[in-house]
């Protein structure tokens, strides 16, 4: 995808705060410091776009970035953060439920891994509720380069088994140093805006 200008455009907690216009949107979830922001970084051929924190849990509400006003990247609170009052859990629980449950602009979820770990209860429920919804997605193994080649597929393997991804689910490795696996996201994140719009209802006559 060709990329003109892309931005931060605001940050929201609740529904009436979200952007107004009618342009699709990508989510992206993962545990606290998965690597959210620098893979938005990456994708959008940005240095610090997304501010990347040395303290996992900073992201408290969620960040919408603009993509030349034809797309929105939806960067979603990190969970599993466990320097935080369950408070403050069930608040960031509720605000990512809220989202992904009723925002009709959303096309595709982006579910971030850690490549090096097992996942985690709260991936196996994320992953889980996303299928139950039956929503659009891909699960991205990030920090690819953190481990040796021979090792990718092998863990590729584990974490597919650990999440019961589906036959056909996309399931990558990704690195944002090497911009391994950028060009498969967006040919992927393209093909959902695509075929969302195919089989969308058509508007009713007014």
């Amino acid at each position: 995808m060709d990329i003109n200008k892309s931005r931060y455009e605001l940050t929201a907690v609740k529904p009436d705060q979200y952007p107004v216009v009618e342009m699709p949107e990508i989510a992206l979830v993962g545990r606290s410091n998965v690597g959210k922001s620098s893979i938005i970084n990456t994708l959008l051929n940005r240095r610090g776009l997304a501010r990347v924190s040395s303290e996992p849990g900073k992201t408290r509400g969620i960040n919408f970035y603009n993509i030349d006003d034809t797309l929105y990247f939806v960067d979603l609170p990190g969970y599993g953060f466990a320097k935080v009052s369950k408070a403050e859990k069930a608040a960031w629980g509720r605000m990512i439920e809220t989202y992904l449950n009723k925002r009709k602009q959303l096309k595709m979820v982006l579910m971030l891994v850690d490549i090096r770990h097992q996942p985690t209860a709260d991936d196996r429920m994320m992953y889980n509720w996303i299928v139950e919804m039956g929503l659009a997605h891909m699960v991205i193994a990030t920090k690819a380069d953190k481990i040796t080649r021979g090792r990718i597929q092998g863990r590729l393997s584990e974490i597919r088994k650990t999440l019961d991804i589906r036959p056909g689910a996309e399931l990558i490795a990704y690195s944002s140093e090497t911009r391994q696996g950028r060009d498969q996201v967006w040919k992927e994140i393209e093909g959902a805006i695509i075929q969302q719009a195919v089989i969308a209802p058509p508007a009713a006559d007014l």
